[in-house]
């Protein structure tokens, strides 16, 4: 299937591997190029030396392309770009800021940006700023989300009549019927996180991929708006949160309740009560951990078979 995400990036197939924290080091995302899709390193969760190493590791183990995505909002962030510019990184995808800061600077040498949105008019911002390409990520996605609560299926369309650059789908899309679904609307491209976090390459700890597979309809929920929206399962943490909220609890005392850590402690050591779980509402249709290839291989399956039963119509 060609695209023109699949062209830009030169790849086989139009799957993007979200950069997700904590589970989407080396081994994920050259597991997922090597299948065929595009996969990246969540360089959010990594001091620069650590992105540096992972790169470098990465190289080793694909020769197909790969991404590293950078959370705007990174403290650390210039090193991490200079970092991404000396090792040859050639795929970038911005996250949680303006991408007006640093497209310049990394089109400058050679690099194609990507940025995330989760909106029709921060698409084309991010149009304006010189992107190759958007990832509009709809309210059903994991992990730190917009506030608008726009859902995917609502979202895509809207983005894709907005920008004439490519749109990639993201938010709730585990399966080659909901990829099917996004082409549909407009998407030239789809980004899976949730069902990749569950694959066996995935960097999160063990607990937390066999917490996912157990996870059932409407156990995520959308919270900490006070702050930035995160999707967690709910657990003691979460509970604690919520309870807080309900207490009247300031901005500031959100902050202080979630301290620091709290996600590495959820997702990478595995305490499944103290810490945070961030996961889309897709988790309820994750029933097993596999291989990142053979994830790849039933999405373009099942888009294949759906794409023949629509022509049979």
């Amino acid at each position: 299937m060609k695209t023109r995400v699949t062209e830009i990036f030169g790849i086989d197939y139009p799957i993007v591997q979200a950069g997700m924290v904590w589970c989407s080091g080396w081994r994920l995302a050259s597991a997922v190029s090597n299948a065929g899709g595009l996969g990246i390193i969540g360089a959010g969760s990594m001091h620069p030396e650590i992105l540096k190493e992972h790169i470098e590791k990465c190289k080793q183990a694909t020769q197909k392309p790969f991404a590293v995505n950078v959370p705007l909002l990174y403290p650390d962030i210039t090193q991490l770009m200079n970092i991404i510019v000396e090792t040859g990184v050639k795929i970038v995808f911005t996250s949680a800021g303006n991408p007006k800061i640093w497209t310049p600077f990394l089109k400058q040498h050679g690099i194609k940006v990507v940025h995330v949105v989760s909106s029709a008019k921060f698409a084309v911002k991010s149009e304006e700023a010189g992107v190759a390409a958007v990832v509009a990520e709809g309210f059903e996605a994991g992990g730190h989300n917009g506030r608008e609560e726009t859902t995917t299926l609502c979202l895509i369309p809207q983005v894709v009549d907005a920008v004439k650059i490519p749109v990639i789908a993201a938010g709730g899309i585990s399966s080659g019927k909901s990829m099917l679904a996004a082409i549909a609307l407009g998407a030239e491209g789809v980004q899976v996180g949730s069902r990749f976090v569950a694959s066996e390459e995935s960097s999160a700890h063990k607990n937390f991929k066999n917490k996912i597979i157990q996870t059932g309809e409407g156990e995520t929920l959308l919270t900490l708006k006070e702050l930035t929206p995160v999707r967690l399962i709910k657990n003691k943490f979460f509970n604690l949160v919520e309870e807080a909220k309900k207490n009247g609890a300031s901005a500031e005392e959100l902050k202080i309740l979630l301290g620091k850590g709290r996600a590495k402690k959820g997702m990478f050591e595995g305490d499944l009560e103290e810490g945070e779980l961030e996961i889309g509402q897709v988790s309820g249709l994750i029933k097993n951990i596999q291989p990142a290839a053979e994830i790849v291989q039933e999405i373009m399956q099942e888009f294949e078979e759906g794409i023949r039963k629509l022509k049979g119509l």
